[in-house]
């Protein structure tokens, strides 16, 4: 079958599932139960929701709870760079430039290295999520534009999502007023938990259209980056302990830490199909920076509950198809879904992020 018709009949596949999963879902009021235990033993507060995507389960705690993003803000990058490489204004192999005025400080590799320094918009995106790099994630907001980012967020229907400012950069111009509150960015784990879901379902038509050819090559490569994450501090913390960077993960997420919050977004394949949880901890009592943090605790025993309650049996990586290595764009092809799940490109390692410790 000629690549332009596996696609279409790809897309029409997830169309379909992702209305079937939203006429079904329903509250998991046990597991809603369990998540408000593990929230009360937390020196802190909590905020999370989780969605099976192939049986529309949903658990939550304070899900609609306006939150710091931290670096999980870095997702409606991601999407708002998705939906500027399907429209034709940028391109995954355009190449950008960093300039010493361009570099920040905090997590990542970028603000070490000499400049000038060139870059695809790919590997900037990558950096932006396997090690949160601030200078990276800076870089993408200047080609892709601030406004334009936000504008992405509103019309995917995210009105509690809004990226403020780039990282370790003063807010410019005029701001909302509950800029200083949220500093870098807020959302809620419902609306940035949706955001995981449509790269998962790649769902990239904002206005409901159809989807086009490229679709499934653009989404596969951002979950590409999204397994490649290197802090496993959170999520998948109780879930997974193989060597991911020899054997590949059954999940790609992307975090977030300042000193008083831990976050985690992950889109999990276990073997009851694609979870995605969207988990905060903030005003937490602990502010370590390690491993041990009770934020980064309290994530991993959110998502053991979603999964043991949900899939038993555990993780399925296989349940999916990835690229095993990075394939440019026009190699790219669309990956058939498994008969339980949508095609899901993943890959992690490990590593610990790093965000601004003044969000502001």
């Amino acid at each position: 079958m000629p690549s332009r018709l596996i696609y279409l009949a790809f897309a029409a596949a997830i169309c379909s599932a992702g209305s079937a999963q939203q006429a079904s879902s329903h509250e998991d009021l046990e597991l809603d139960r369990q998540l408000q235990a593990v929230a009360a033993a937390h020196h802190g507060k909590v905020a999370v929701y989780a969605e099976n995507l192939m049986t529309g389960q949903i658990a939550e705690f304070a899900a609609d709870e306006p939150v710091k993003t931290a670096s999980t803000i870095k997702m409606g990058t991601l999407l708002d760079a998705a939906e500027q490489i399907r429209a034709g204004h940028a391109s995954l192999d355009e190449k950008l430039v960093l300039n010493h005025e361009n570099q920040v400080e905090g997590s990542g590799v970028l603000g070490e290295l000499d400049t000038p320094l060139a870059l695809t918009l790919r590997d900037t995106l990558t950096l932006m999520v396997v090690l949160s790099d601030n200078t990276a994630t800076n870089m993408a907001i200047d080609r892709l534009g601030l406004a334009h980012i936000n504008e992405t967020l509103r019309e995917a229907g995210l009105k509690q999502t809004y990226l403020y400012k780039k990282v370790y950069v003063p807010a410019a111009g005029p701001m909302p007023a509950d800029q200083p509150k949220f500093g870098l960015g807020k959302t809620t784990a419902r609306e940035m938990a949706a955001i995981m879901a449509r790269l998962a379902q790649c769902r990239l038509a904002l206005d409901g259209s159809a989807a086009k050819p490229g679709d499934g090559a653009v989404c596969g490569a951002i979950l590409h980056m999204l397994r490649n994450q290197q802090d496993r501090d959170g999520i998948p913390r109780y879930l997974e302990f193989l060597d991911t960077s020899e054997h590949g993960s059954a999940i790609a997420n992307k975090t977030g830490a300042l000193d008083a919050l831990r976050a985690d977004v992950a889109l999990v394949a276990s073997k009851a199909g694609p979870i995605v949880i969207a988990a905060y901890t903030y005003d937490n009592t602990d502010q370590r920076w390690n491993g041990d943090n009770e934020g980064e605790q309290t994530l991993g025993k959110l998502a053991k509950a979603i999964v043991d309650r949900w899939s038993p049996t555990g993780l399925d990586p296989e349940s999916f198809n990835w690229p095993r290595r990075r394939i440019p764009d026009e190699r790219i092809s669309t990956f058939a879904p498994h008969s339980r799940a949508a095609a899901i490109l993943l890959k992690s390692t490990l590593r610990s992020d790093r965000d601004t410790p003044n969000p502001s």
